[in-house]
Order: C-alpha cells, then sequence, then structure tokens
C-alpha cells in the first residue's frame, strides 16, 4: 500500500426499480468511476450532488441494466470503459479488457478482477483488497445469487467459492435489492439457522423504514447466505441430500429458489 494511500470514496444511490449504481472516487488524482451504467440519469444526479466528473464505467457484465447506459456517458464525458474480456463482443464502447488475475489501477486503489461466470458467460468482479471491498455485479446477492441464464451450477459454484477465500470483513457491494425475498427463500431451505432468522427479521425491518440492505460482509454471507452453504447439515436433512456433492446440493438449491 503506497504511503499517498486514500481510502477510496464509495457513493450509493438507487436506480431503476431495484438496481443500486455505485460511484467510486480517488480524490488525489481526481478519478470517479461508475460500477456499471443501470441507469444514465441517476448516474448523472448522483456525479453532480458529489460534484464529481465521470472518467471510468467498471462493467461487471453485457446485461442491459449493467452495460445500457455506456454509450451514452462515453459520449457526454469521453470516459473510458473497462469491462470483462471474456465478453468484450458485449460491452458496449469497451476500450480496456480485463480478466481473471489482471488488477486493475484506479489511481491510488488496486482492483484485483475475477472471473465469475455464472450469471452470464463473461461475469467479472472487482475486489479492492486494500479498501476491504468488493463489487459483485450479480454474480453474488444479499443472501441470494444470480440466476443462471448462460452458465452452469458448476461454474457458479466455482465462482462463489472465489468470493469466499476473501477476508470476512470484505464489504460487499451487490447490484440489486433482492434481500427480502431472499430470506424467505434461504429460511424455506435453512430454517434452523440461528444467524439467518436473525438476519431476516432484521432486514425486514431495514426495508419497512425504507433503508437499503446493501452493502453486505463476506463473513456474514457465509453464516447466512445458502448459496455459500451447501455443506449444511440443516440444508442438506432439509432437501434430502445427505450425501450429495456440494455442487448438486448448490444446483438444487438454485433450482427451488428459481420457482420461488
Amino acid at each position: 500500500m503506497p504511503d499517498s494511500f486514500t481510502q477510496l470514496e464509495i457513493h450509493m444511490f438507487p436506480c431503476l426499480s431495484d438496481n443500486y449504481g455505485f460511484l467510486l472516487h480517488d480524490k488525489k488524482h481526481n478519478l470517479t468511476a461508475t460500477v456499471d451504467t443501470p441507469e444514465v440519469a441517476a448516474i448523472e444526479n448522483a456525479l453532480a450532488g458529489k460534484n464529481w466528473t465521470l472518467t471510468h464505467i467498471l462493467n461487471t457484465h453485457h446485461h442491459w441494466d449493467h452495460a445500457g447506459g455506456n454509450l451514452e456517458l462515453k459520449e457526454k464525458t469521453d470516459c473510458v470503459i473497462v469491462g470483462p474480456r471474456a465478453d468484450a463482443a458485449r460491452i458496449p464502447g469497451i476500450d480496456i479488457q480485463i480478466g481473471e488475475g489482471d488488477v486493475f489501477e484506479f489511481g491510488d486503489h488496486a482492483a484485483n478482477i475475477y472471473d465469475t461466470p455464472g450469471h452470464t458467460h463473461g461475469h467479472i468482479v472487482y475486489h479492492f483488497a486494500n479498501d476491504h471491498v468488493a463489487f459483485v455485479g450479480d454474480t453474488l446477492f444479499v443472501m441470494g445469487c444470480g440466476r443462471l441464464f448462460e452458465g452452469s451450477p458448476e461454474q457458479m459454484w466455482n465462482s462463489l467459492q472465489k468470493l469466499m477465500l476473501w477476508p470476512d470483513d470484505t464489504i460487499i457491494y451487490c447490484a440489486h435489492e433482492y434481500t427480502q425475498t431472499n430470506a424467505r427463500f434461504a429460511l424455506t431451505v435453512e430454517p434452523q439457522n440461528q444467524d439467518l432468522m436473525k438476519r431476516a427479521l432484521e432486514v425486514n425491518e431495514m426495508r419497512a423504514k425504507g433503508l437499503p440492505t446493501i452493502p453486505s460482509i463476506i463473513g456474514l454471507e457465509k453464516k447466512t447466505n445458502p448459496f455459500l452453504r451447501p455443506t449444511s447439515t440443516n440444508i442438506r436433512n432439509t432437501l434430502n441430500m445427505q450425501s450429495a456433492s456440494d455442487v448438486e446440493v448448490f444446483a438444487k438449491t438454485r433450482q427451488l429458489k428459481d420457482k420461488f
């Protein structure tokens, strides 16, 4: 970590019906990035409110509510668009292609890049290890994970295991407010999880007050997110899959969530 290191400034704001937008700001170098481009007007309002000028777009994947505003914002600001090498053909206006093992330097802040296929073939996540924060797009949600639109259960479980290796205090910024539904589902597959029961109550209280349930931390997700817990005896008993492999339990859990 350089001597001049300053904390990465993060501004979160709502977009569309249930998305969140994130602005990242390096004050020393006067750099500002948006993680994905779900809604141009909301991003522009957030930039104006902070008096920041957009310099980068950091895309996680190609879906319209994550990359749909790329070209309009690039035309207005001449910002640099960074995105997944594995899906570059579907990232509008991409300038810099990155993938597994790469490090993206954002001023004084370094993001370790991980390929996390499952939700899409080319999904990536950004882990700013020195800042103890990560932006995970639609790979991981609070008590949930992304639907497998393009990838397999094996791919998604492998992707989630990469995130589980991060320090427990890593702050997780995911892209959607799905938490209440995720909590209700989680309780159906792991009803005896005391941490989960407590957390579900906290989430209901937060949402009743109109508060966001994001960010989370990876340590808490490992205790309460069923998609990170295929080894749980409670989940395996609920699903009658006591001798199944971890990926088989994960796949069944995802299948049940799709129908929930």
